[in-house]
């Protein structure tokens, strides 16, 4: 009945008079709660053409009489004072300093679908509403909580280019009424939450003293768009891409005349300096914007996030408004006579996290940015989430997130979990191996090399959950098989890459049911990195988040706080990386992982025993086992890749080690020689290793380890 209403309103908009198009518009949302115009007045506007209709609703087979028509009027009326009630609360939500996530791009999702670049996009809401719709529902689809209309460029200024200076009110009629039929829809069918956003676009016109046009033209000009907007039952309006702060400024102004009751937020846009194109710096933008009565201020479109990023920053210092970030995915690159943007969507997730923590409440994306970029910018965002809450715990210097639930269950102590958990929980020295599923269904070799390891007295195998984001055998299934066939434990590496929340849960309460018992949590390499780069990622939750997860389930919880039969009881270890470059970053978020519940770590392949034992020094105060990562290289180019691919800290000393060897065996036989070199100086630090077999050199690892069968 929904998707009917808002067809027949865009319909109207063709065929009828603008006075009995907004009546049917106004009409038909104040039956939604969605719609935060004002009340009253839509009362006033919807009265005259009742009072008509009263006498001739017996002919129609309307309302059937005045005294039924009066009745209905009063509810109208009254339901509009609930509704609005009910709306405002949810829009001062989003000023309130909440983390929202914005919508990306309508003109190259436009683009990409194969309209030219020179048609008028805003007409598309009238002569190709489905099309819109379409990019709506996607974003909607991402994760997108804001959707802007369909209206950038609908003012007068821009308009009249495509000679369609009279098509103002139309165009921005019909694209409120598709972003809200949209919303309405999405609600109806997964009863999520949305808000429309009425978007304003910069004029495309120099004002005044360097142009033509006055201010007062300006504020004419978008005073007609946000009426508009406002009549078609927009949430808020968001004015973006704006030239100058006069501009800006005028925008502010004809909100507050043409649509009153509805907050703006507004967006400049900043040259590669980080001021805004008529030179204004984001400290002055930001003031100035927030003391003529903007709701919200920030920076969109620009070169890039990095520049947007900065602007955020600056602007956090001057205003206590809520900030918005809506970068372009970069600058565009002309491929084959197409404009291609090249930011991915993991580096907007990267951006999302450093925005938030800068000061951002809004962010979304601009020009270039897909729901892939919203997709993993809402990934980012669930993750940020968790780790706020791991990040309070660790501030109460809590040794483990407290669960507070009457169904709350002990995990058995460490020791009694699994073989691992004795052996770290009695001091052993940990040895095991990391064996990488195949890229088929035969993993006869794997099963062969764990038995061989087996018999030299390895203890547990290291099992990958498709490394480098490479299309793989289930490594669940493997570890089942090794401990079924070969009977040897196992260390299920499982990531957030792959699998939502829900997924998530369900693997892990299978993974118990089964009998594996050690779980090393790990956020996961994005799909960019390996053979299928675009397939989609999810990452609802990073390695913090999922730590946190398993510990639940140890504490018999799922993630909603409800009982699932008892523990799980997994050992939960998590991966480090001492070599990274921000080891600052590094610790912190070591420290939250200790928090969420990590019980022992392993770390990333160690080259460099300076950097693990600074590491070591960096971690004490909340220190856990740690079991150190060996990789035996077995060519000069392996030790290159592990420097520039894998982006792990290797001295120059062991590149003229490699690079000196005469032959394959040769080098092999160094990479051997400098792994053994490297567990010896780390053995006295650490409470294991783990040795990696490279490409299956089963032997290697073995002799890594100095293990003999007789010893076995």
């Amino acid at each position: 009945m929904l998707e009917q209403a808002v067809s027949d309103n865009a319909a109207a908009a063709k065929s009828t008079p603008a006075k009995s198009w907004a009546g049917r518009l106004l009409f038909f949302n104040v039956n939604h709660s969605s719609s935060v115009r004002n009340r009253s007045e839509n009362a006033a506007i919807i009265s005259p053409e009742y009072s008509k209709a009263k006498g001739a609703s017996r002919d129609r087979g309307g309302m059937g009489g005045c005294a039924r028509g009066e009745s209905m009027r009063y509810t109208i009326e009254d339901q509009n004072r609930e509704v609005g009630v009910k709306m405002t609360v949810a829009i001062d939500r989003l000023f309130s300093g909440s983390t929202i996530l914005c919508d990306g791009a309508m003109g190259t999702m436009l683009y990409s679908n194969g309209v030219f670049i020179n048609r008028c996009y805003d007409e598309l809401n009238v002569s190709q509403p489905e099309t819109v719709r379409a990019v709506h529902q996607e974003y909607l689809q991402a994760g997108a909580e804001v959707i802007e209309t369909n209206t950038f460029g609908a003012n007068a200024f821009r308009l009249e280019h495509f000679g369609l200076r009279d098509k103002v009110r139309e165009f921005n009629l019909a694209g409120a009424a598709i972003a809200r039929q949209t919303v309405e829809a999405m609600r109806e069918k997964q009863g999520s939450e949305a808000f429309v956003a009425g978007a304003v676009g910069s004029l495309g016109v120099r004002l005044e003293p360097v142009g033509k046009v006055t201010l007062a033209e300006a504020r004419a000009a978008f005073a007609e768009q946000m009426a508009a907007l406002a009549e078609g039952g927009v949430d808020l309006l968001m004015a973006e891409t704006l030239m100058s702060v006069d501009e800006a400024e005028q925008a502010v102004l004809a909100a507050k005349e043409a649509a009153p009751q509805l907050k703006i937020v507004v967006m400049m846009t900043v040259n590669e300096d980080g001021n805004c194109l008529d030179g204004t710096t984001p400290e002055d933008a930001a003031k100035r914007l927030t003391a003529i009565g903007a709701d919200a201020v920030g920076c969109n479109c620009s070169s890039g996030p990095t520049i947007v990023l900065s602007v955020i920053e600056r602007m956090r210092k001057v205003t206590k408004l809520p900030l918005v970030a809506m970068p372009n995915a970069g600058l565009p690159t002309s491929v084959e006579g197409r404009h291609i943007y090249l930011t991915s969507p993991e580096y907007m997730a990267s951006f999302t996290r450093k925005a938030v923590r800068a000061g951002a409440n809004w962010v979304g994306g601009c020009c270039g940015t897909t729901p892939a970029h919203i997709r993993a910018m809402r990934g980012a965002l669930r993750a940020l989430d968790a780790q706020v809450t791991a990040e309070a715990t660790a501030k109460e210097a809590a040794p483990v997130i407290e669960i507070v639930s009457e169904h709350r269950v002990e995990p058995k102590p460490l020791r009694e979990r699994s073989g691992i958990g004795r052996m770290i929980a009695d001091g052993e020295f940990v040895t095991m191996v990391e064996i990488v599923p195949p890229k088929g269904f035969d993993c006869s070799k794997e099963l062969a090399g764990a038995a061989l390891l087996k018999k030299y007295g390895v203890r547990a195998i290291n099992i990958p959950d498709s490394p480098r984001a490479s299309a793989r055998m289930s490594n669940q299934s493997l570890c089942v098989q090794m401990e079924q066939k070969v009977g040897i434990e196992t260390i299920l590496h499982y990531t957030c890459r792959d699998r939502n929340i829900l997924s998530m849960q369900s693997d892990l309460l299978g993974a118990a049911s089964i009998g594996l018992k050690n779980i090393l949590c790990l956020t996961g390499d994005p799909p960019k990195m390996g053979n299928y780069p675009n397939a989609t990622a999810v990452f609802d939750v990073d390695a913090i988040g999922l730590t946190k997860i398993v510990q639940g389930l140890n504490h018999g919880l799922d993630i909603g706080k409800n009982p699932i039969g008892g523990s799980t009881g997994f050992t939960i270890s998590v991966a480090a990386n001492p070599g990274v470059p921000d080891i600052d970053n590094e610790v912190r978020r070591f420290e939250y992982k200790v928090a969420a519940g990590a019980e022992f770590c392993i770390t990333q392949p160690v080259f460099d025993q300076r950097l693990l034992e600074q590491f070591l020094r960096r971690i004490e105060g909340f220190r856990i086992p740690v079991i150190a990562g060996i990789w035996p290289l077995t060519s000069l180019r392996n030790a290159e890749f592990m420097k520039n691919d894998l982006k792990l800290s290797v001295p120059d000393e062991i590149f003229t080690r490699m690079g000196a060897a005469a032959s394959k065996e040769a080098a092999l036989a160094e990479g051997l020689k400098i792994a053994r070199e490297m567990l010896e100086g780390v053995r006295s630090e650490v409470q294991g290793v783990q040795v990696s077999a490279p490409f299956n050199k089963f032997l290697a690892a073995v002799e890594v380890l100095g293990l003999s069968e007789e010893a076995a």
